[in-house]
């Protein structure tokens, strides 16, 4: 009897050893899997960390770069981080597998990602060398402009000097009232014409041929004797009046002129003022006094 009651607490003491070692090795094998994951939550937040940096990477070089087509590829690949991106965020912490594969996902993407940024660098180098380019063309036409400007400006001063030197010249300008016989007249009442008497001045420069020579006489008033409201020429883009007009053969030599203006109206005595034009230049004038 007492052999079998030592026998059953030897049993009943073997068997609670073995529930006490099976209720610790399953506590101990619940704490490793409790360790692991929250590694694996862990491990999940430092790879979301890492898609996330990704993304932001690819959303600033889709705002740095100025190429339609590279965007769009940027655009794809990033479109792509965040669908695997969302994908980590609700795979389960105990698929280990998943999360692993989401691991080598990233380091492919960070592969293309190298690429793009070699592509972008090439592209930086290229526009910084093209602005480079493009600045040094700027300041070679700005210069050519410059130049430009200096020869026209010198052209037309040379233009303008050589239209100066070509000008004809009225000296030695006399004006004398004359009699029907003519004789020179002192007083108005004697006069017939007014003759006015002057120099076409040598110029090697002017241009040679047929020249009109016109002259306006201006009264007191300073009205300006004229035949006809017609008789008119251009001056300074208009049209202007004359008094007496005559064509001459100019041959680049000293010409002596006179021109006559036929009295046909009455003049008050006073001091009158001829001006003398050729080829649309004010060549010469000269103010003269008439008694009564």
């Amino acid at each position: 009897m007492k052999n079998k009651q030592t026998i059953w607490i030897i049993v009943i003491a073997a068997l609670g050893l073995i529930v006490l070692g099976a209720i610790y090795y399953i506590f101990h094998q619940r704490n490793q899997f409790n360790d692991l994951v929250q590694q694996s939550e862990l491990y999940k937040e430092e790879l979301a960390d890492e898609y996330n940096q990704l993304s932001i990477q690819y959303e600033g070089y889709k705002i740095q770069i100025n190429n339609d087509s590279l965007v769009a590829q940027l655009e794809t690949e990033q479109l792509k981080v965040q669908r695997l991106q969302e994908e980590l965020r609700t795979v389960k912490a105990t698929d280990a597998r998943r999360i692993n594969e989401l691991k080598k996902e990233l380091e492919t993407l960070r592969t293309i990602m190298r690429g793009y940024v070699a592509q972008i660098d090439s592209l930086d180098r290229l526009n910084k060398q093209l602005e480079q380019e493009n600045r040094q063309v700027t300041a070679r036409y700005q210069q050519a402009s410059q130049t430009v400007s200096q020869l026209t400006q010198e052209k037309n001063q040379l233009i303008e000097t050589v239209q100066i030197a070509s000008k004809l010249d009225a000296g030695n300008i006399s004006v004398r009232g004359i009699t029907d016989k003519n004789r020179t007249a002192d007083k108005i009442k004697k006069m017939d014409q007014l003759e006015v008497s002057f120099t076409i001045t040598k110029n090697i420069t002017a241009d040679l041929g047929e020249k009109t020579i016109y002259i306006r006489i201006q009264k007191p008033d300073d009205d300006v004797l004229v035949k006809s409201p017609g008789d008119v020429f251009p001056f300074e883009n208009k049209q202007i009046n004359y008094s007496a007009k005559r064509t001459i053969e100019y041959t680049g030599e000293e010409t002596p002129m006179k021109i006559y203006w036929k009295i046909e109206e009455f003049l008050l005595p006073g001091t009158y003022r001829v001006d003398i034009f050729a080829d649309g230049n004010l060549i010469g004038r000269k103010s003269f006094k008439l008694d009564k």
